[in-house]
């Protein structure tokens, strides 16, 4: 059970401004923003080690990390389950990308999953086009053998992938062609959540559980992010958690899609940020003011049904 605090992470100042969360919780807040340059959307194994020695490796508290940015810090938390538990990942992105850098934003799941102790990982609320070609042929396809990987978008055409194998899966359905594969998604949009949700429970191999939320995966109603738009509504997300909190064991949680602007990053990790971050991501065009209380609203709406 968790601890009713909360932990930050502070990369980029985006959780230290939501004045009422910090009010409501007590916050054990880490500064991290000298890491910021080096640790958004990618980063070194050296910059992993020096954030993890700062990071405490006995955290019981829900953890607020930024901007999806940095997403990837997740699986240094999640590298510290030493008991059996299922991850699950909430996110409008798979984060499964098996091509270099090893520690980012886009592939942090497959890194994770290195971690034998997570038992099973599921990823909801998925929706971007990484479930498409081009981004689908460099995708960890092998974590989807023995289910140990599954992936549930909210709405998702069929994708096609060439010249690879796709494992047998509960989350998915394939038909062979003589090239290719095509994929069709086990879509939540037509589903009754709560059903889905008690039934994900019961197949679970695991009562331990830990919980990351990419907020990008909410609509922009509840979350307003450097990142795409996501489809599910925050009412749903809560529905779910209460199903988590009330059936299982929840043994860590983190947060991230809060948003903050990519600035002084060097010519490299400027140039991927242009390219890999959406023109028309959800915060484009809203006052500040607004984008935080969003964000601000959405996470302690998130917390109180967490510690319900």
């Amino acid at each position: 059970m968790l601890d009713k605090g909360i932990c930050v992470l502070n990369f980029d100042n985006s959780i230290i401004q939501q004045s009422k969360l910090l009010c409501r919780y007590p916050a054990k807040i880490i500064n991290l923003a000298f890491l910021a340059q080096a640790a958004r959307l990618y980063m070194s194994a050296a910059t992993r080690k020096k954030i993890s020695n700062l990071v405490p490796a006995e955290n019981n508290y829900p953890t607020f990390i930024g901007s999806g940015d940095f997403h990837h810090i997740s699986e240094i938390l999640t590298s510290r389950i030493m008991q059996p538990a299922c991850l699950i990942v909430f996110d409008f992105h798979p984060d499964w990308d098996s091509l270099p850098p090893r520690f980012g934003c886009g592939s942090w799941v497959g890194q994770a999953l290195k971690n034998k102790n997570i038992s099973k990982c599921l990823l909801i609320g998925v929706g971007s086009d990484d479930l498409s070609s081009p981004g689908l042929q460099t995708a960890n396809l092998g974590a989807l053998t023995g289910d140990r990987l599954e992936i549930y978008p909210y709405q998702h055409k069929s994708s096609r992938v060439y010249l690879r194998q796709v494992p047998p899966n509960y989350s998915l359905t394939t038909q062979k062609g003589i090239f290719s594969h095509k994929i069709s998604w086990h879509q939540l949009a037509s589903e009754d959540l709560k059903e889905f949700t008690s039934e994900l429970i019961q197949r679970l191999p695991e009562r331990r559980i830990y919980i990351s939320i990419d907020k990008d995966c909410l609509n922009r109603e509840a979350a307003l992010t450097n990142w795409e738009e996501g489809f599910l509504k925050l009412s749903q997300l809560l529905a779910m958690l209460k199903l988590l909190r009330e059936n299982l064991e929840i043994i860590g949680l983190d947060i991230v899609g809060d948003y903050s602007s990519c600035q002084g990053l060097g010519r490299m990790k400027a140039a991927i940020s242009r390219l890999d971050h959406p023109h028309n991501f959800a915060a484009r065009g809203y006052p500040d003011e607004l984008i935080l209380q969003a964000n601000q609203e959405s996470n302690l709406a998130i917390l109180e049904e967490i510690f319900a």
